[in-house]
């Protein structure tokens, strides 16, 4: 196996082109140096150099692996000084996860706005249900992840970033015989539409209705769109929280009720382990979710 030691040997012999000079470079003896480039050569089963009158000359083969050792050198070196001095603040792959209720909604708005601010970050992006995402998280196959707080996990941090209130979207038909704002008491539960287990926002959904009842019109959906399509068609109603509220009301023929004050909410926050190697990308991650979300969460006009 050649080592880095054999390399720093041979791009000194190259540079001086003597044996003598070289060693005095490395700070090591002739007979040592000269025995770790044979090694090398041994290892790599070609010849390196040609001893010469007064010095050496490389081979057309010691060219061309010369021109590759000082690259991997070269990284080394770059390594090390990164670890010394830090690595710049978001640089680099981030792998962030962000549940389905949350993505569609933030993501457009999110990339151009680190690609502006970070243009050195790569972000790869992930979206799953939270238990799913909790998993990668821990394994290590995640940075960070987007999700409803609290969540009661042994060794992960979690930084708040915005309050998202809840909202009934109801077909636009139907907004007209209800009462803005509206009470516990008169909803349909009944015609109430969930996500397929798994989903959070399923379970918030039964929390605000007041209701642990699963024989509702259980569709089993996947995302917040097959849901809002069906409450398009008058099939019955849903919980939407407030940062899909300007998408969805756009492309859908829906109208978003209000709930009386208290008004039911849930927060977002940013998870991340709390050995994280960077947690000051974690924190301004943090910062720039919750600047870019804000534009999302002003009144609505699809509101009644």
């Amino acid at each position: 196996m050649i080592t880095l030691r054999q390399m720093h040997y041979f791009d000194a012999l190259a540079t001086t082109r003597h044996f003598g000079r070289a060693a005095e470079w490395v700070n090591v003896s002739q007979p040592a140096l000269s025995a770790q480039i044979m090694e090398m050569e041994r290892h790599l089963g070609v010849k390196l150099v040609e001893r010469a009158r007064g010095g050496i000359l490389l081979t057309p083969m010691g060219e061309d692996i010369l021109i590759r050792v000082r690259r991997i050198l070269a990284e080394v070196d770059a390594l090390k000084l990164a670890v010394e001095n830090g690595i710049a603040p978001m640089e680099g792959t981030l792998r962030l996860g962000i549940i389905p209720t949350v993505a569609p909604y933030l993501v457009p708005r999110l990339l151009p706005s680190l690609q502006a601010a970070y243009p050195a970050l790569r972000l790869e992006l992930k979206e799953t249900v939270t238990d799913r995402l909790i998993a990668d998280l821990r394994e290590g196959r995640l940075d960070g992840a987007i999700v409803a707080l609290p969540i009661d996990e042994q060794g992960l941090k979690a930084r708040p970033l915005f309050r998202d209130r809840f909202f009934m979207a109801v077909a636009q038909e139907e907004a007209r015989l209800l009462v803005s704002p509206l009470t516990q008491t008169e909803l349909d539960v009944d015609r109430l539409l969930l996500l397929e287990e798994g989903h959070c926002l399923r379970d918030q959904a039964l929390d605000v209705c007041g209701t642990g009842r699963r024989s509702l019109v259980d569709f089993g959906a996947t995302s917040m769109a097959t849901l809002l399509q069906m409450v398009a068609h008058n099939m019955g109603v849903t919980l939407i929280p407030e940062i899909a509220v300007p998408t969805e009301t756009a492309r859908n023929a829906i109208r978003v009720m209000p709930f009386a004050d208290p008004a039911p909410a849930r927060e977002i926050g940013l998870i991340f382990r709390a050995s994280h190697s960077r947690p000051q990308d974690m924190e301004t991650m943090a910062v720039a979710i919750s600047a870019c979300v804000q534009p999302l969460l002003q009144p609505h006009a699809g509101t009644v």
